[in-house]
């Protein structure tokens, strides 16, 4: 709030989200120089909370920071020890042989794992080295210097109640000020989405694209049971409908990962991302597999897909984006945690050695420059045609032009050189009446669920008496343009069952917005057509809890 008094603490860097890329910018800060002042800001309850990632990871990034991960009790204990995919038809599946694909696509020496956990180990060995680490602190305001440059964040705003003023419980929270200031918000973060449009970063880049990620954690019949068995599916039930394809991950305790990934480029405004989820678990290999065993976590965050040409410039007065804030997903390999450890360190050491020379609140360009010149920019660039050849061609043709491609960026060069995305996720959805609607089987409750009772199993709690965090930048749009021009796609894209249209007594529709049942994936943010919705905080502590994603 603008009339709002609130005390400032100094720090030489503060860092906002306590993710991959967050965490080893902490790290590496205080490896270089122990008597930095380095904090780090989480809105989740507890680091991890709002964690949720596949996921196997390639553990290069872990390396770099902290080579004696091992010794030192990481959570990365269970190698993959096979490899499988499939292309899936309604009634059964066809191995893809592995040995056709390009180097890059071999999954030995990664690790399956969950980030979420990954993370709380990653807050241990910061706070270890004298990192300040604080959860439950939504970050929910940029601060600019004299000179416009960023100079902090407002953080631990509490107590604003429904109508936007302040409660009797209000609490102003404080201006943390940083000589830089590091976003690591993960994808489409709301700090980062200011900073991208007040400096212009996108300028000159192709759009940014995103995937709707979905997951459940499932325990299984131990005789099924295969631990570091890692497998992939495209084709049924999405078809030529959207891209997108599945990962099934075993890793211990007879727990399975199952997921299934959306590309949010698809035109057909009946697409319903969370059903085709569903109907994918009935596949007979699926459903014999999870026959017999219980669901027992969910949650949903969408996924940075764009790839090398969507990258916004990383750097403005101040400020440094990090990892998904930029968009580092290697999209065929479906891995982003190493890059955005990378891009962590290479912040850090930018930051390091700006500060030594009596430097701050500039741009910190040692840092882009390591990102695309370096091992980030090496990898993404090998895949940069994956995703636009998908959207253009579908799955068919670009797995056999994609795979081209990859094997020849493998070996220094590219016949296709760089192609574009063209439009937005939001742009591509076109209007209901060029498409027919889609009829989902509905869920049985044993292996496929309703949107409402799988939130529950993402134990998700938002306090109820503060301003919705969703915000509709027009009312009136929902109901007037989305409703009567593309059917109302936000009851069918949120994986949350946030937004539904209501009819009662024969009156007009109503637009509700259920914000209590958010789990911060920000698809709405990215797909609807209006670009009505903007995302933002909900007080600290508030959101998903996740276990182990």
């Amino acid at each position: 709030m603008a009339d709002t008094e609130r005390e400032a603490m100094e720090y030489d860097v503060v860092i906002v989200g306590a993710g991959p890329a967050g965490l080893s910018a902490a790290i590496r800060l205080k490896q270089l120089d122990a008597d930095l002042n380095v904090v780090v800001l989480e809105k989740g309850s507890e680091v991890g909370a709002h964690i949720l990632s596949g996921a196997v990871l390639d553990p290069r990034g872990l390396d770099a920071l902290i080579p004696d991960w091992k010794e030192k009790g990481a959570p990365v204990t269970i190698p993959v020890k096979e490899d499988n995919f499939y292309m899936l038809g309604e009634a059964g599946q066809v191995r893809i042989p592995n040995f056709p694909m390009p180097p890059l696509m071999n999954n030995h020496g990664n690790y399956i794992v969950s980030m979420g956990n990954v993370c709380r180990w990653m807050a241990e060995q910061a706070e270890a080295l004298g990192v300040e680490v604080f959860p439950g602190m939504a970050c929910s305001e940029l601060v600019y210097g004299e000179n416009g440059e960023v100079k902090g964040v407002v953080a631990g705003e509490f107590g604003i109640s429904a109508d936007g003023t302040k409660g009797d419980s209000y609490e102003p929270g404080m201006e943390l000020h940083g000589k830089y200031v590091f976003l690591g918000e993960g994808v489409r973060g709301s700090l980062s989405k200011e900073v991208i449009a007040k400096y212009d970063l996108s300028a000159g880049k192709e759009p940014q694209k995103f995937g709707l990620g979905m997951k459940e954690i499932w325990e299984i019949d131990p005789a099924k049971h295969k631990e570091g068995t890692v497998t992939h599916t495209m084709g049924w039930p999405l078809g030529s409908k959207a891209g997108g394809g599945s990962f099934i991950y075993h890793l211990d305790n007879n727990q399975v990962y199952v997921g299934f990934v959306v590309h949010l480029g698809y035109k057909n405004p009946y697409v319903f991302p969370y059903m085709e989820f569903q109907q994918f678990k009935h596949h007979p290999m699926v459903a014999e597999l999870l026959k017999g065993g219980k669901r027992v976590a969910y949650g949903a965050r969408a996924i940075t897909e764009g790839g090398y040409q969507s990258m916004p410039k990383m750097v403005a007065p101040g400020v440094a984006l990090l990892g998904c804030s930029v968009g580092m997903v290697n999209v065929p390999r479906i891995k982003g945690n190493h890059n955005a450890m990378l891009s962590g360190k290479a912040a850090a050491e930018a930051a390091f050695e700006a500060i030594k020379a009596d430097r701050s609140g500039d741009e910190l360009t040692a840092y882009e420059d390591e990102v695309r010149n370096g091992a980030i920019g090496k990898d993404l660039k090998k895949v940069r045609n994956v995703k636009p050849l998908w959207s253009k061609y579908g799955l068919t043709a670009s797995l056999a032009l994609g795979g081209f491609d990859m094997w020849c960026n493998t070996l220094g060069f590219s016949l296709l050189g760089t192609l574009g995305h063209g439009k937005s996720d939001a742009d591509a959805t076109e209007p209901a009446e060029k498409h027919k609607e889609i009829s989902y089987p509905k869920p049985d409750g044993k292996l496929s669920f309703d949107r409402l009772t799988n939130v529950a199993f993402s134990f998700t709690n938002h306090e109820e008496s503060q301003p919705a965090h969703l915000k509709l930048k027009d009312p009136s749009i929902p109901v007037e343009r989305n409703l009567p021009v593309y059917a109302g796609p936000s009851a069918r894209y949120c994986p949350a069952g946030v937004y539904e249209f209501v009819t009662e007594d024969g009156k007009d529709p109503r637009f509700v917005i259920n914000f209590q049942n958010c789990v911060h994936c920000k698809t709405c943010d990215i797909k609807d057509p209006s670009q009505n919705i903007n995302w933002t905080t909900p007080q600290g502590g508030d959101g998903p809890n996740y276990p182990n994603m």
